[in-house]
């Protein structure tokens, strides 16, 4: 394989490590500032104790994933001047600037505050200690404000012009105020938070049936653990409708390629499912509802909506010759797994809701043996989502201003290649393997009685 095609496979496996624990951090960080606030404002005697371990307990949990956080992402930075220094080179101005401000504002306050609330228990009174667990939040989700300006002007590039070969920024309010950033960040925080819910509800769950000592602990954690994954649910799908709205303006190559809308529509159907061949479309084979894809675009209710063959010979006669297809397969299946993983989270957070508020919940406790069952959910979405943000601007780096195959290292060798990714993914596993045991062994030996119902 060549250099440029190995060099996509490390960034992009090396991301997906990554973001395995990216949305986790997000939302745990303000799932443990929450429990906190409860246990420092909670005026009930029997709930006071509790609550502080369980503020101890999901805290340890997100270290362990933090830790890992902070590890994958660090070789994320290497791999810019690793693998891709043409791209650094031409966009390191613009890049390197929300990226400065990532570490100066973000990480050294999560950081700093992290290392206070972690050492602090016994030394700060509950109030500023509880303050510290919402810096470190504010922390966490002001990191990827940053990084994802960095990604939006990549998607949708604004305040730059290009000198020498270079683009410069040249108006730093518009890089912050990318309308495109709206959508990414809030979609990425609302993630987090259901990611969080599946994980607080499957750990809950287990808990409940396996530890009789938690019991009633962990029966308060599911009910709220529902509630906040159904906020973070309904937050997803409002904030992807929000963003599909403007990819249909910033970038309607993306959009047509997640529902293979290869010609032009008025009004365009939704396709519920394809077998896409690009390069023969005779052999492909589609479920369609006529009409709701214009509907969805409600901007557009009875507009012509463009297809992919259209756009391509639009970025053809603007660009050059090429072709501009990102890969329409990959996408479009990416987004019904996102879709349906969705879906069935909105399920569950509603049935848990349920079940715990029932006054029945003990005769119907065998469902909650399906609760862990449902972990991977939320992080195979959060991977279709990455796939479907990253790979529906190709062949673009940074759309419409540098090429991918003109963005990787010049002198880079395939063994070069090979060597880093196969050392990176090796000790990658090495490390996901040990957190998830340490994990597990600290959710099973960990007891938190709570005397009483009406606690």
């Amino acid at each position: 394989m060549e250099a440029l095609l190995l060099s996509r496979w490390q960034f992009a496996i090396t991301t997906i490590y990554h973001f395995l624990f990216v949305p986790l951090t997000l939302g745990l960080t303000i799932w443990v500032a929450l429990l906190e606030t409860c246990y420092v404002r909670t005026q009930r005697p029997h709930w006071k104790e509790p609550c502080r371990q369980l503020v101890r307990f999901f805290g340890t949990l997100f270290l362990i994933n933090f830790s890992l956080g902070v590890v994958t992402g660090i070789v994320q930075e290497f791999h810019f001047g690793m693998n891709w220094s043409e791209y650094a080179r031409f966009m390191g101005d613009i890049f390197g600037a929300p990226l400065a401000l990532e570490a100066l504002t973000a990480f050294f306050l999560e950081s700093t505050f992290l290392g206070i609330w972690m050492f602090g228990w016994d030394k700060l009174s509950p109030k500023v200690h509880c303050l510290c667990a919402w810096l470190i939040a504010i922390g966490s989700n002001l990191s990827a404000f940053w990084i994802l300006v960095a990604n939006s002007f990549m998607q949708h590039p604004v305040g730059y012009v290009v000198n020498n070969g270079r683009a410069e920024m040249n108006d730093f309010l518009a890089l912050v105020t990318n309308p495109y950033v709206i959508g990414e960040y809030s979609h990425a925080l609302f993630s987090g938070i259901a990611t969080t819910g599946i994980l607080v509800l499957s750990v809950a769950a287990w808990k409940y049936l396996k530890d009789a000592a938690s019991q009633e602990a962990f029966r308060h954690v599911l009910r709220a653990g529902a509630i906040y994954l159904a906020v973070g649910v309904m937050g997803v799908m409002g904030s992807g409708h929000m963003h599909t709205q403007y990819l249909a303006t910033a970038n309607p190559m993306k959009l047509a390629s997640m529902e293979a809308l290869w010609e032009n529509a008025d009004p365009a159907p939704f396709a519920v499912m394809a077998v896409i061949d690009q390069d023969n479309l005779k052999n492909s084979a589609e479920i369609k509802i006529p009409t709701l894809f214009s509907l969805m675009l409600y901007n557009k209710p009875s507009g012509e909506v463009k297809g992919i063959n259209t756009i391509n010979a639009e970025m053809v006669s603007k660009y050059g010759n090429g072709d501009y297809r990102p890969d329409v397969f990959g996408l479009f299946w990416s987004f019904r797994l996102m879709v349906a993983c969705g879906g069935a989270m909105m399920f569950i957070a509603f049935a848990v809701a349920a079940l715990t508020w029932s006054e029945k919940f003990a005769a119907y406790r065998w469902l909650l043996k399906f609760v862990p069952l449902s972990l991977p959910l939320p992080f195979l979405a959060n991977t279709a989502g990455w796939f479907i943000a990253e790979g529906g601007r190709q062949p673009w780096i940074v759309v419409g201003l540098q090429k991918t195959a003109d963005a990787v290292s010049p002198n880079l060798t395939s063994t070069e290649v090979w060597l880093t990714m196969t050392g990176f993914t090796l000790l990658y596993l090495i490390l996901i393997v040990a957190a998830l045991y340490t994990a597990c062994r600290y959710i099973k030996k960990t007891s938190i009685p709570l005397e009483g119902r009406d606690a």
